[in-house]
């Protein structure tokens, strides 16, 4: 059910943009003032007509970090891709429309196109068989990676990752948003004047049941997401996603590499029952290791676990 405070917010971005003509010189303004708070924090790659921003950090194999919904890679650069680089040369993507990559065209913008854009990104970096860890809609992006290029990765690590198909249907918010006039109206209204409370709001679900790490709120760039354009693509994605899923879980059985999935068992937005429990079924070999009390943000809430979690793949492909 969506909740009386998302209502009322869809109802009044409909009225505002409708009888407030400023909503596109405030749109506008809050996305510049995003883009300069926070710019790029690596390189920007050109992948034929495509740009994917590229964030590098230390040396050893190499390890690929692919963030979920609504993320970018300071999501990943906050704290976890530091971790990591004493061993491995981590490579930190933005996926299509996200952070600073720019987005693919609107009948190319699936789990497997991503992946493959991704994959050339890191090849040009010299990762032709990264290490490759997805968080949540990142998950599914990096399973599509296995399963399409299973030649062009040694390990794969799903962290908290959407995997199945689930019960049920996107929320009306993701479908409104997703729509053509939900994408005209709604969306230019939520960059405009998004309350900052309702951001912080968001934030604290996805952390639920922990709490975001102090300073996260400031340095993740919520901003970024807010954009008018990452907007609609997050929506458009979040509503496409099952039918993808329902194409790729057959192929889960053809996964070689090593394989360690890692879950909390308090995730209330993708659920350890529905998706990791059936994935560590499903791929041959696969280890699943299960967080008691952690939720959706694994990388935060038990960065020991998931650090413990890719060196174990990194062993069984024996690249440590």
């Amino acid at each position: 059910m969506l909740s009386k405070a998302v209502i009322a917010t869809l109802i009044l971005a409909v009225v505002v943009v409708a009888g407030c003509a400023p909503v596109t010189y405030f749109a506008k303004k809050n996305e510049a003032e995003a883009e300069a708070a926070f710019p790029p924090e690596g390189e920007i790659l050109a992948i034929g007509e495509q740009s994917v921003h590229a964030v590098v950090l230390g040396e050893g194999p190499d390890l690929v970090l692919i963030h979920g919904a609504s993320g970018n890679t300071r999501d990943f650069t906050f704290e976890f891709a530091q971790r990591m680089a004493g061993k491995y040369r981590v490579i930190v993507l933005d996926r299509p429309g996200f952070g600073w990559s720019s987005p693919l065209p609107d009948d190319q913008g699936t789990i497997f196109d991503q992946a493959g854009l991704l994959q050339a990104a890191a090849a040009k970096l010299g990762a032709d068989k990264p290490i490759v860890l997805g968080h949540s809609y990142g998950g599914a992006v990096a399973l599509a990676w296995a399963t399409r290029m299973p030649d062009a990765l040694s390990a794969l690590v799903p962290v908290s990752a959407a995997a199945q198909v689930w019960p049920g249907e996107s929320s009306l918010f993701y479908r409104v948003t997703a729509s053509t006039l939900g994408g005209a109206t709604v969306v230019p209204a939520i960059t405009a004047f998004a309350p900052e409370e309702r951001v912080q709001t968001a934030i604290a679900s996805i952390f639920e049941p922990q709490s975001a790490p102090a300073g996260y709120d400031d340095y993740v760039g919520a901003g970024l997401s807010l954009r008018r354009q990452t907007l609609r693509i997050n929506a458009q994605e979040r509503v496409e996603l099952k039918p993808q899923i329902a194409e790729m879980v057959p192929q889960y059985g053809s996964v070689a590499v090593p394989t360690e999935i890692v879950h909390g068992d308090a995730d209330g937005t993708v659920w350890l029952s529905v998706h990791a429990e059936p994935l560590a079924r499903e791929i041959p070999g696969a280890a699943l290791t299960v967080l008691p009390g952690i939720g959706h943000m694994p990388h935060h809430a038990d960065p020991e676990a998931v650090e413990a979690a890719i060196d174990r793949a990194a062993a069984r492909a024996g690249l440590i």
